[in-house]
Protein backbone atom coordinates (compact mmCIF):
# COMPACT_ATOMS: atom_id res chain seq x y z
CA UNK A 1 0.00 0.00 0.00
CA UNK A 2 1.35 3.43 -0.94
CA UNK A 3 2.03 5.75 1.97
CA UNK A 4 0.32 9.13 2.06
CA UNK A 5 2.77 12.07 1.62
CA UNK A 6 3.88 13.60 4.91
CA UNK A 7 3.06 17.33 4.88
CA UNK A 8 5.47 19.96 6.16
CA UNK A 9 4.39 22.70 8.55
CA UNK A 10 2.58 25.31 6.39
CA UNK A 11 3.93 28.30 8.32
CA UNK A 12 7.59 27.52 7.68
CA UNK A 13 9.42 29.80 5.22
CA UNK A 14 10.88 28.22 2.07
CA UNK A 15 14.52 27.19 2.22
CA UNK A 16 15.49 30.03 -0.12
CA UNK A 17 14.34 32.52 2.53
CA UNK A 18 16.45 31.02 5.35
CA UNK A 19 19.94 32.38 6.09
CA UNK A 20 21.31 29.24 7.80
CA UNK A 21 20.97 25.75 6.45
CA UNK A 22 19.54 22.82 8.36
CA UNK A 23 20.95 19.33 8.57
CA UNK A 24 19.32 16.17 9.87
CA UNK A 25 21.58 13.41 11.23
CA UNK A 26 19.92 9.99 11.57
CA UNK A 27 21.87 7.19 13.28
CA UNK A 28 21.11 4.75 16.07
CA UNK A 29 24.62 5.42 17.46
CA UNK A 30 24.58 8.46 19.72
CA UNK A 31 28.36 8.82 19.43
CA UNK A 32 28.22 8.77 15.63
CA UNK A 33 25.48 11.41 15.67
CA UNK A 34 27.50 13.68 17.95
CA UNK A 35 30.64 13.38 15.81
CA UNK A 36 28.76 14.24 12.64
CA UNK A 37 26.76 17.02 14.33
CA UNK A 38 29.89 18.68 15.64
CA UNK A 39 31.42 18.85 12.17
CA UNK A 40 28.22 20.16 10.60
CA UNK A 41 27.87 22.90 13.21
CA UNK A 42 31.43 24.08 12.50
CA UNK A 43 30.43 24.35 8.83
CA UNK A 44 27.48 26.61 9.60
CA UNK A 45 24.57 24.16 9.85
CA UNK A 46 21.79 24.02 12.39
CA UNK A 47 21.66 20.34 13.27
CA UNK A 48 18.76 18.11 14.28
CA UNK A 49 19.41 14.58 15.49
CA UNK A 50 17.26 11.45 15.32
CA UNK A 51 18.00 7.95 16.61
CA UNK A 52 15.59 6.21 14.23
CA UNK A 53 14.08 6.76 10.85
CA UNK A 54 10.63 6.96 12.41
CA UNK A 55 11.77 9.76 14.71
CA UNK A 56 13.43 11.52 11.77
CA UNK A 57 10.18 11.50 9.79
CA UNK A 58 8.35 13.11 12.72
CA UNK A 59 10.96 15.86 12.87
CA UNK A 60 10.58 16.40 9.14
CA UNK A 61 6.97 17.33 9.70
CA UNK A 62 8.07 20.55 11.37
CA UNK A 63 11.12 21.43 9.29
CA UNK A 64 12.49 20.19 6.01
CA UNK A 65 16.26 19.80 6.19
CA UNK A 66 18.61 21.03 3.51
CA UNK A 67 20.91 18.08 4.12
CA UNK A 68 20.23 14.58 5.40
CA UNK A 69 22.94 12.21 6.69
CA UNK A 70 21.39 8.84 7.42
CA UNK A 71 22.83 5.50 8.42
CA UNK A 72 21.80 2.63 6.16
CA UNK A 73 21.39 -0.08 8.78
CA UNK A 74 19.20 0.90 11.73
CA UNK A 75 16.71 -0.91 13.96
CA UNK A 76 13.17 -0.65 12.60
CA UNK A 77 13.02 1.26 9.36
CA UNK A 78 16.24 1.09 7.33
CA UNK A 79 18.00 4.11 5.94
CA UNK A 80 17.10 3.16 2.35
CA UNK A 81 13.41 2.85 3.22
CA UNK A 82 13.59 6.14 5.12
CA UNK A 83 15.12 7.73 2.00
CA UNK A 84 12.31 6.41 -0.20
CA UNK A 85 9.59 7.78 2.12
CA UNK A 86 11.46 11.06 2.58
CA UNK A 87 11.40 11.62 -1.19
CA UNK A 88 7.62 11.22 -1.13
CA UNK A 89 7.20 14.10 1.31
CA UNK A 90 5.23 17.06 -0.03
CA UNK A 91 7.03 20.32 -0.64
CA UNK A 92 8.95 22.01 -3.44
CA UNK A 93 12.37 22.40 -1.77
CA UNK A 94 14.98 19.80 -2.55
CA UNK A 95 17.15 18.14 0.13
CA UNK A 96 20.51 16.48 -0.47
CA UNK A 97 20.49 12.95 0.94
CA UNK A 98 23.70 11.09 1.85
CA UNK A 99 23.57 7.46 2.99
CA UNK A 100 26.24 6.31 5.44
CA UNK A 101 27.03 2.67 4.92
CA UNK A 102 29.58 -0.06 5.11
CA UNK A 103 28.17 -1.45 1.86
CA UNK A 104 30.20 -0.80 -1.28
CA UNK A 105 28.82 -3.40 -3.68
CA UNK A 106 27.50 -1.91 -6.92
CA UNK A 107 24.11 -3.61 -6.55
CA UNK A 108 23.61 -2.06 -3.12
CA UNK A 109 24.69 1.36 -4.36
CA UNK A 110 22.18 1.03 -7.22
CA UNK A 111 19.44 0.21 -4.68
CA UNK A 112 20.23 3.36 -2.76
CA UNK A 113 20.19 5.54 -5.88
CA UNK A 114 16.91 3.99 -6.89
CA UNK A 115 15.45 4.93 -3.50
CA UNK A 116 16.41 8.58 -4.03
CA UNK A 117 19.81 8.93 -2.38
CA UNK A 118 22.19 11.51 -3.88
CA UNK A 119 25.48 10.22 -2.50
CA UNK A 120 27.16 7.60 -0.31
CA UNK A 121 29.88 7.65 2.31
CA UNK A 122 31.56 4.54 3.67
CA UNK A 123 31.80 4.33 7.43
CA UNK A 124 33.87 5.32 9.28
CA UNK A 125 33.36 8.72 7.71
CA UNK A 126 36.40 10.72 6.71
CA UNK A 127 35.84 14.36 7.72
CA UNK A 128 37.55 15.88 4.66
CA UNK A 129 35.62 13.64 2.30
CA UNK A 130 32.38 14.49 4.09
CA UNK A 131 33.07 18.22 3.71
CA UNK A 132 33.81 17.78 0.00
CA UNK A 133 30.61 15.78 -0.58
CA UNK A 134 28.56 18.34 1.33
CA UNK A 135 30.05 21.18 -0.75
CA UNK A 136 28.93 19.41 -3.91
CA UNK A 137 25.50 18.87 -2.37
CA UNK A 138 25.18 22.55 -1.46
CA UNK A 139 25.84 23.58 -5.05
CA UNK A 140 23.22 21.14 -6.31
CA UNK A 141 20.65 22.23 -3.71
CA UNK A 142 21.29 25.91 -4.41
CA UNK A 143 20.88 25.42 -8.15
CA UNK A 144 17.74 23.37 -7.65
CA UNK A 145 16.22 25.97 -5.37
CA UNK A 146 17.12 28.77 -7.74
CA UNK A 147 15.33 26.78 -10.41
CA UNK A 148 12.35 26.25 -8.12
CA UNK A 149 12.21 29.98 -7.38
CA UNK A 150 12.40 30.74 -11.09
CA UNK A 151 9.61 28.25 -11.73
CA UNK A 152 7.56 29.79 -8.95
CA UNK A 153 8.01 33.27 -10.41
CA UNK A 154 7.12 31.94 -13.86
CA UNK A 155 4.06 30.23 -12.46
CA UNK A 156 3.01 33.43 -10.70
CA UNK A 157 3.58 35.41 -13.89
CA UNK A 158 1.61 32.90 -15.96
CA UNK A 159 -1.24 33.02 -13.46
CA UNK A 160 -1.26 36.80 -13.67
CA UNK A 161 -1.15 36.66 -17.46
CA UNK A 162 -4.02 34.19 -17.40
CA UNK A 163 -6.05 36.57 -15.21
CA UNK A 164 -5.28 39.41 -17.63
CA UNK A 165 -6.20 37.19 -20.61
CA UNK A 166 -9.44 36.09 -18.97
CA UNK A 167 -10.32 39.72 -18.26
CA UNK A 168 -9.51 40.75 -21.84
CA UNK A 169 -11.39 37.76 -23.20
CA UNK A 170 -14.45 38.74 -21.16
CA UNK A 171 -14.20 42.33 -22.40
CA UNK A 172 -13.79 41.17 -26.00
CA UNK A 173 -16.80 38.86 -25.75
CA UNK A 174 -18.84 41.80 -24.50
CA UNK A 175 -17.39 43.95 -27.29
CA UNK A 176 -18.43 41.29 -29.82
CA UNK A 177 -21.97 41.35 -28.47
CA UNK A 178 -22.00 45.15 -28.72
CA UNK A 179 -20.67 45.05 -32.26
CA UNK A 180 -23.23 42.47 -33.30
CA UNK A 181 -25.90 44.70 -31.77
CA UNK A 182 -25.05 47.30 -34.44
CA UNK A 183 -27.13 45.05 -36.70
CA UNK A 184 -30.41 45.81 -34.99
CA UNK A 185 -32.29 43.92 -37.68
CA UNK A 186 -30.66 41.09 -39.60
CA UNK A 187 -33.74 40.60 -41.73
CA UNK A 188 -36.42 43.02 -42.82
CA UNK A 189 -39.33 42.64 -45.19
CA UNK A 190 -40.50 45.67 -47.18
CA UNK A 191 -43.41 46.05 -49.55
CA UNK A 192 -40.92 46.02 -52.40
CA UNK A 193 -38.44 43.37 -51.23
CA UNK A 194 -36.52 41.67 -48.47
CA UNK A 195 -33.18 42.48 -46.75
CA UNK A 196 -30.84 39.89 -45.15
CA UNK A 197 -27.59 40.72 -43.35
CA UNK A 198 -24.57 38.61 -42.34
CA UNK A 199 -21.69 39.66 -40.09
CA UNK A 200 -19.07 37.12 -39.06
CA UNK A 201 -15.82 38.36 -37.48
CA UNK A 202 -12.60 36.37 -37.81
CA UNK A 203 -11.83 37.12 -34.15
CA UNK A 204 -13.80 38.43 -31.20
CA UNK A 205 -14.42 41.70 -33.01
CA UNK A 206 -13.72 42.85 -36.54
CA UNK A 207 -13.75 45.68 -39.01
CA UNK A 208 -16.72 44.72 -41.20
CA UNK A 209 -20.13 46.32 -41.06
CA UNK A 210 -23.28 46.01 -43.17
CA UNK A 211 -26.62 47.74 -42.85
CA UNK A 212 -29.49 49.62 -44.39
CA UNK A 213 -31.49 52.77 -43.77
CA UNK A 214 -34.60 54.57 -44.95
CA UNK A 215 -33.37 57.01 -47.59
CA UNK A 216 -36.53 59.04 -48.01
CA UNK A 217 -39.83 58.36 -49.68
CA UNK A 218 -39.63 54.98 -51.46
CA UNK A 219 -35.84 55.01 -51.25
CA UNK A 220 -33.61 52.44 -49.51
CA UNK A 221 -29.96 52.81 -48.56
CA UNK A 222 -27.73 49.72 -48.42
CA UNK A 223 -24.06 49.59 -47.50
CA UNK A 224 -21.10 47.33 -46.78
CA UNK A 225 -17.96 48.57 -44.98
CA UNK A 226 -14.58 46.91 -44.39
CA UNK A 227 -12.15 48.81 -42.15
CA UNK A 228 -8.44 48.06 -42.58
CA UNK A 229 -6.83 45.80 -39.99
CA UNK A 230 -8.47 43.63 -37.39
CA UNK A 231 -9.33 43.69 -33.73
CA UNK A 232 -10.43 46.36 -31.30
CA UNK A 233 -9.24 49.48 -33.13
CA UNK A 234 -10.95 48.40 -36.35
CA UNK A 235 -14.12 47.56 -34.43
CA UNK A 236 -14.14 51.01 -32.81
CA UNK A 237 -13.85 52.55 -36.26
CA UNK A 238 -16.82 50.55 -37.56
CA UNK A 239 -18.87 51.59 -34.52
CA UNK A 240 -18.21 55.23 -35.30
CA UNK A 241 -19.02 54.76 -38.98
CA UNK A 242 -22.27 53.05 -38.03
CA UNK A 243 -23.39 56.37 -36.56
CA UNK A 244 -22.65 58.19 -39.81
CA UNK A 245 -24.90 55.77 -41.73
CA UNK A 246 -27.47 55.30 -39.01
CA UNK A 247 -30.95 54.11 -39.84
CA UNK A 248 -32.34 55.12 -36.45
CA UNK A 249 -30.89 58.66 -36.33
CA UNK A 250 -31.39 60.18 -39.80
CA UNK A 251 -30.18 63.59 -38.59
CA UNK A 252 -26.71 62.02 -38.08
CA UNK A 253 -26.69 60.08 -41.34
CA UNK A 254 -24.32 61.75 -43.81
CA UNK A 255 -26.09 59.96 -46.70
CA UNK A 256 -29.22 61.99 -46.02
CA UNK A 257 -30.14 65.66 -46.27
CA UNK A 258 -33.05 67.30 -44.53
CA UNK A 259 -36.03 68.36 -46.67
CA UNK A 260 -38.12 69.80 -43.87
CA UNK A 261 -38.50 69.37 -40.12
CA UNK A 262 -39.51 65.72 -40.33
CA UNK A 263 -38.38 64.54 -43.76
CA UNK A 264 -35.05 63.50 -45.28
CA UNK A 265 -33.95 62.47 -48.74
CA UNK A 266 -30.93 60.63 -50.09
CA UNK A 267 -27.86 62.42 -51.30
CA UNK A 268 -26.11 61.03 -54.38
CA UNK A 269 -23.87 58.16 -53.16
CA UNK A 270 -20.72 59.71 -54.64
CA UNK A 271 -21.28 62.90 -52.63
CA UNK A 272 -21.80 60.88 -49.45
CA UNK A 273 -18.58 58.91 -49.91
CA UNK A 274 -16.65 62.11 -50.66
CA UNK A 275 -18.02 63.61 -47.42
CA UNK A 276 -16.95 60.55 -45.45
CA UNK A 277 -13.47 60.75 -47.00
CA UNK A 278 -13.09 64.37 -45.89
CA UNK A 279 -14.53 63.60 -42.46
CA UNK A 280 -12.07 60.74 -41.84
CA UNK A 281 -9.04 62.72 -43.00
CA UNK A 282 -9.94 65.98 -41.25
CA UNK A 283 -11.75 64.97 -38.08
CA UNK A 284 -10.74 61.42 -37.17
CA UNK A 285 -7.30 60.86 -35.69
CA UNK A 286 -6.81 57.39 -37.09
CA UNK A 287 -4.49 55.48 -39.38
CA UNK A 288 -7.34 53.28 -40.53
CA UNK A 289 -8.99 53.54 -43.91
CA UNK A 290 -11.92 51.54 -45.19
CA UNK A 291 -13.59 50.24 -48.31
CA UNK A 292 -17.25 51.02 -48.83
CA UNK A 293 -20.06 50.13 -51.17
CA UNK A 294 -23.09 52.42 -50.87
CA UNK A 295 -26.28 51.86 -52.85
CA UNK A 296 -29.48 53.91 -53.00
CA UNK A 297 -32.42 51.92 -54.40
CA UNK A 298 -35.57 53.48 -55.87
CA UNK A 299 -38.08 50.95 -54.59
CA UNK A 300 -40.70 51.90 -57.16
CA UNK A 301 -38.54 51.56 -60.27
CA UNK A 302 -35.64 49.35 -59.13
CA UNK A 303 -33.11 51.91 -60.37
CA UNK A 304 -30.09 51.69 -58.06
CA UNK A 305 -27.30 54.24 -57.74
CA UNK A 306 -24.04 52.73 -56.49
CA UNK A 307 -20.66 54.11 -55.43
CA UNK A 308 -17.89 51.55 -55.06
CA UNK A 309 -14.94 52.77 -52.97
CA UNK A 310 -12.42 49.94 -53.05
CA UNK A 311 -15.02 47.37 -51.98
CA UNK A 312 -15.46 44.10 -53.92
CA UNK A 313 -17.79 44.24 -56.90
CA UNK A 314 -21.45 43.81 -55.99
CA UNK A 315 -23.13 40.77 -57.52
CA UNK A 316 -26.46 41.08 -59.32
CA UNK A 317 -28.30 37.76 -59.23
CA UNK A 318 -30.81 38.08 -62.03
CA UNK A 319 -34.17 36.32 -61.90
CA UNK A 320 -33.19 34.44 -65.06
CA UNK A 321 -30.19 32.88 -63.28
CA UNK A 322 -27.51 35.12 -64.76
CA UNK A 323 -24.92 36.51 -62.33
CA UNK A 324 -23.31 39.91 -62.99
CA UNK A 325 -20.42 41.33 -60.98
CA UNK A 326 -20.53 45.05 -61.70
CA UNK A 327 -18.61 48.17 -60.77
CA UNK A 328 -15.39 50.04 -61.41
CA UNK A 329 -13.47 49.31 -58.20
CA UNK A 330 -12.87 52.82 -56.96
CA UNK A 331 -10.51 54.13 -54.30
CA UNK A 332 -10.76 53.36 -50.52
CA UNK A 333 -12.02 56.02 -48.13
CA UNK A 334 -9.61 57.82 -45.81
CA UNK A 335 -6.36 57.54 -47.78
CA UNK A 336 -6.17 60.60 -50.04
CA UNK A 337 -7.85 63.98 -49.78
CA UNK A 338 -7.75 64.32 -53.57
CA UNK A 339 -9.52 61.00 -54.22
CA UNK A 340 -12.56 61.22 -56.47
CA UNK A 341 -15.55 58.92 -56.22
CA UNK A 342 -17.87 57.99 -59.06
CA UNK A 343 -21.24 56.34 -59.14
CA UNK A 344 -23.01 54.10 -61.61
CA UNK A 345 -26.55 52.86 -62.10
CA UNK A 346 -27.88 49.32 -61.98
CA UNK A 347 -31.42 48.43 -62.94
CA UNK A 348 -33.06 45.87 -60.69
CA UNK A 349 -36.14 44.12 -61.99
CA UNK A 350 -38.64 42.14 -59.91
CA UNK A 351 -36.96 38.87 -58.89
CA UNK A 352 -33.43 40.31 -59.13
CA UNK A 353 -31.15 40.38 -56.10
CA UNK A 354 -28.29 42.72 -55.11
CA UNK A 355 -25.52 41.09 -53.04
CA UNK A 356 -22.84 43.19 -51.33
CA UNK A 357 -19.90 41.14 -49.99
CA UNK A 358 -16.67 41.96 -48.15
CA UNK A 359 -13.28 40.79 -49.45
CA UNK A 360 -13.26 38.16 -46.71
CA UNK A 361 -15.24 36.12 -49.26
CA UNK A 362 -13.38 36.71 -52.54
CA UNK A 363 -9.94 36.71 -50.84
CA UNK A 364 -10.61 33.62 -48.74
CA UNK A 365 -7.76 31.09 -49.35
CA UNK A 366 -8.06 27.34 -49.63
CA UNK A 367 -5.55 24.93 -48.11
CA UNK A 368 -3.17 25.51 -51.04
CA UNK A 369 -3.31 29.29 -50.52
CA UNK A 370 -5.39 29.93 -53.64
CA UNK A 371 -7.93 32.74 -53.27
CA UNK A 372 -11.57 32.17 -54.15
CA UNK A 373 -11.62 35.18 -56.49
CA UNK A 374 -14.46 36.46 -58.64
CA UNK A 375 -14.72 33.30 -60.76
CA UNK A 376 -14.84 31.17 -57.63
CA UNK A 377 -17.55 33.41 -56.21
CA UNK A 378 -19.57 33.03 -59.41
CA UNK A 379 -19.35 29.22 -59.15
CA UNK A 380 -20.16 29.31 -55.43
CA UNK A 381 -23.29 31.42 -55.99
CA UNK A 382 -24.43 29.14 -58.82
CA UNK A 383 -24.21 26.18 -56.45
CA UNK A 384 -26.72 27.98 -54.22
CA UNK A 385 -29.29 28.45 -56.96
CA UNK A 386 -32.80 28.34 -55.55
CA UNK A 387 -31.83 29.49 -52.05
CA UNK A 388 -33.20 32.78 -50.75
CA UNK A 389 -32.77 35.28 -47.95
CA UNK A 390 -30.91 34.22 -44.85
CA UNK A 391 -30.70 30.67 -46.17
CA UNK A 392 -28.65 31.92 -49.12
CA UNK A 393 -26.21 33.69 -46.79
CA UNK A 394 -25.87 30.67 -44.52
CA UNK A 395 -25.29 28.51 -47.58
CA UNK A 396 -22.63 30.94 -48.76
CA UNK A 397 -20.75 30.60 -45.47
CA UNK A 398 -21.07 26.82 -45.61
CA UNK A 399 -19.70 26.63 -49.16
CA UNK A 400 -16.91 29.04 -48.26
CA UNK A 401 -15.86 26.89 -45.30
CA UNK A 402 -15.81 23.85 -47.61
CA UNK A 403 -13.54 25.75 -49.99
CA UNK A 404 -11.24 26.98 -47.20
CA UNK A 405 -11.19 23.65 -45.36
CA UNK A 406 -11.72 25.46 -42.05
CA UNK A 407 -14.63 26.80 -40.05
CA UNK A 408 -12.82 29.96 -38.89
CA UNK A 409 -11.92 32.28 -41.74
CA UNK A 410 -8.73 34.38 -41.74
CA UNK A 411 -10.69 37.59 -42.43
CA UNK A 412 -14.08 39.01 -41.49
CA UNK A 413 -16.95 37.89 -43.71
CA UNK A 414 -20.00 40.11 -44.23
CA UNK A 415 -22.88 40.25 -46.67
CA UNK A 416 -25.86 42.47 -47.45
CA UNK A 417 -28.54 40.87 -49.63
CA UNK A 418 -31.49 42.79 -51.07
CA UNK A 419 -34.13 40.78 -52.95
CA UNK A 420 -36.26 43.09 -55.07
CA UNK A 421 -39.88 42.10 -55.67
CA UNK A 422 -41.02 45.36 -57.23
CA UNK A 423 -43.77 47.70 -56.07
CA UNK A 424 -46.88 46.00 -54.74
CA UNK A 425 -49.67 45.57 -57.25
CA UNK A 426 -52.27 48.32 -57.02
CA UNK A 427 -55.78 47.20 -56.01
Amino acid sequence: MARAPVPFHPDLPPAAARTRKNALVVDDSRLQRRILAASLKRWGYDVTEAATAEEALEKCRDQRPDLVLSDWVMPGMSGIEFCRIFRELSGEDYSYFILLTSKSEKAEVARGLGAGADDFLVKPVNNDELRARITVGERIVDMQRELSETNRLMSTTLEELQRVYDSLDKDLREAKELQQSLLRERQKTLDQGHISLLLRSSGHVGGDLVGFFNAGEDRLGLFGIDVSGHGVSSALMTARLAGYLSGSAPEQNVALERVDADAFRARPPAQTVASLNALVLNEMETEHYFTLLLAIVDLNTGLTQITQAGHPHPAILRACGRIEQVGNGGFPVGLLSTAEFDQFDVQLNPGDRLLILSDGVTECPNEQGELLGEEGLDALLRSLDGMEGNGLLEGLVWRLSEYAGVQDFPDDVSANLFEYTGPPAST
